[in-house]
């Protein structure tokens, strides 16, 4: 029998609004950059330089708290609003379709944070391994050059944090909005889709956690990013609670916000290629160890929760009504 969201949307037809909501939120996107480009833009711009010349303003120290917003909007509009939509059109009303509910324990919400921090630690190696496969490959690890180096100015002009207030805002915009977005949209919306309509969990997850990885456009660090999303897919997977993912996401963000406003405030250099540490290949193998120990007791503690949420989905499936399948 062909698998069918709680509206009669097929995989496909699924995947397809989803997608269609992330076109529509790129559009709106795109005007929303524009209006407010236009009151940064020097005197002279064209139709042909506004690109460029929206890419140097937002660039630009002075407009360092445009930047951060223009960010934050990015990923509402592409990821947080698309997947609130999808669900919205394909299951129904109720935010549980994507994961939100009030059953978590301070057991999962630990065990979170300890997963991402192992997760971690077993992915850095992965980045040194790519690097000196890239070497024999110059075309490629050029780009991987030019896709870093962008990343990392990035990164840099947007953490540039000279003061209490401006640390406190980029906790938000910077560690909380991507945490939530990111995950609402790869794990409450994507993950599920192919969990259920697939009905091979672990493939499903390896396969978003890809997904998740590409979207940071990161060759260097595909294969760690990859690992981290397979972590936080696993992690939803067996709590059924988007929350655990957020308040863990986001502690991995705050931690590295932490660290970058300290060098801010000292005057040190931030580079974010060097802030974290030199993991061996030991290293990596015991956190994997100490990661499969992590995720039996998150197992644990999550079985009374996560039958609730089942509970309470089978109630909405004969509760809601039902709207015409268009696919």
């Amino acid at each position: 029998m062909q698998y069918k969201s709680n509206k009669g949307y097929t995989g496909f037809g699924q995947l397809g609004m989803i997608f269609l909501f992330v076109g529509i939120g790129l559009i709106l996107l795109s005007v929303v950059q524009i209006v407010i480009g236009f009151q940064f833009l020097p005197s002279g711009t064209t139709i042909e330089t506004m690109g460029d010349d929206l890419v140097k303003a937002l660039q630009d120290p002075k407009n360092v708290n445009l930047a951060r917003i223009v960010q934050a909007l990015g990923t509402l509009f592409i990821m947080f609003l698309p997947s609130f939509l999808y669900s919205w059109r394909c299951n129904g009303k109720s935010p549980l379709w994507l994961g939100f509910s009030k059953h978590i324990n301070i057991f999962q919400i630990a065990l979170g944070f300890l997963i991402m921090f192992a997760a971690n630690i077993a992915a850095m190696p992965l980045e040194d391994l790519t690097r000196k496969i890239l070497v024999h490959l110059p075309s490629l690890d050029k780009l991987a050059h030019q896709l870093e180096n962008s990343y990392n100015e990035q990164i840099v002009g947007l953490t540039n944090l000279k003061s209490w207030p401006e640390f406190f805002i980029a906790v938000v915009i910077m560690a909380f909005l991507p945490a939530l977005f990111e995950e609402v949209f790869f794990r409450g919306a994507l993950q599920q889709i192919f969990v259920k309509w697939w009905n091979m969990p672990l493939l499903a997850i390896i396969f978003t956690s890809l997904l998740f990885s590409l979207i940071h456009m990161s060759v260097y660090l595909f294969l760690s990013r990859a690992v981290l999303g397979f972590a936080l897919g696993w992690m939803f997977y067996k709590t059924k609670n988007i929350w655990v993912n957020i308040i863990g996401h986001f502690i991995n963000n705050f931690i590295a916000v932490c660290q970058m406003f300290w060098l801010s405030m000292h005057n040190k250099k931030v580079d974010p290629t060097s802030m974290d540490p030199d993991v061996s290949w030991w290293g990596s193998l015991i956190a994997l160890a100490v990661l499969y120990f992590f995720f039996h007791f998150l197992n644990r503690h999550s079985e009374e929760n996560r039958m609730k949420i089942y509970t309470k989905e089978q109630a909405l499936m004969v509760n809601e009504p039902e709207g015409e399948p268009l696919v």
